[in-house]
């Protein structure tokens, strides 16, 4: 949602993390962030890659993925095909509504709460375990657009600026970039 100084705004719904590397992610009543590692205490949490494909290839890699934020509607949007979807199902760390995450650019500063900020680096890649969470729901997630192209829809990625608690009902502030803005990539 825009308010009347052209900035966009939204509110927590959840947060989850996780200490093992499963796909879904328990419910917490807070999570902390920690600048330049991620979620306190959460299996992606680091300055280099932790995601274990990501590590097989270069674990020296900078981590692009400290933490993984979805936006609550698709969960209505993938119900309308048959999928139930929680917040934490789709590992994700920060559930969030009323901001279109998939639509801001590169380098926006999401500001959670009161402290955490998070830097949006890019777009989820969702990968084969989704349809072992539900049949089909890859197909859901991954779209085409009208030129063939991937449309990716389970979240965004990003790395903690300034650490903070972030709990469900804290307001997301979306901060654009200045200069030209560049469209989400995968991370």
């Amino acid at each position: 949602m825009n308010d009347e100084h052209g900035s966009i705004e939204g509110t927590v719904t959840a947060v989850s993390s996780d200490s093992g590397h499963g796909f879904t992610k328990p419910n917490r009543e807070s999570v902390r962030l920690l600048t330049g590692l991620g979620v306190e205490g959460d299996a992606h949490a680091g300055v280099t890659v932790q995601h274990r494909s990501r590590v097989r290839r270069d674990p020296t890699q900078p981590n692009l993925r400290q933490v993984h934020l979805l936006q609550a509607e698709l969960f209505d949007e993938v119900a309308a095909h048959g999928h139930r979807v929680a917040p934490g199902d789709l590992g994700e760390n920060i559930t969030t509504a009323g901001i279109d995450l998939l639509e801001l650019p590169e380098g926006t500063l999401l500001h959670l709460g009161d402290e955490a900020v998070v830097r949006i680096t890019g777009l989820r890649n969702p990968c084969y375990q989704i349809d072992r969470f539900s049949k089909g729901l890859l197909k859901e997630v991954v779209g085409r657009d009208t030129e063939g192209g991937p449309v990716r829809k389970a979240g965004v990625m990003g790395v903690v600026q300034q650490g903070g608690v972030v709990r469900p009902g804290d307001p997301v502030k979306a901060e654009l970039p200045t200069g030209p803005h560049r469209p989400l990539e995968r991370v």
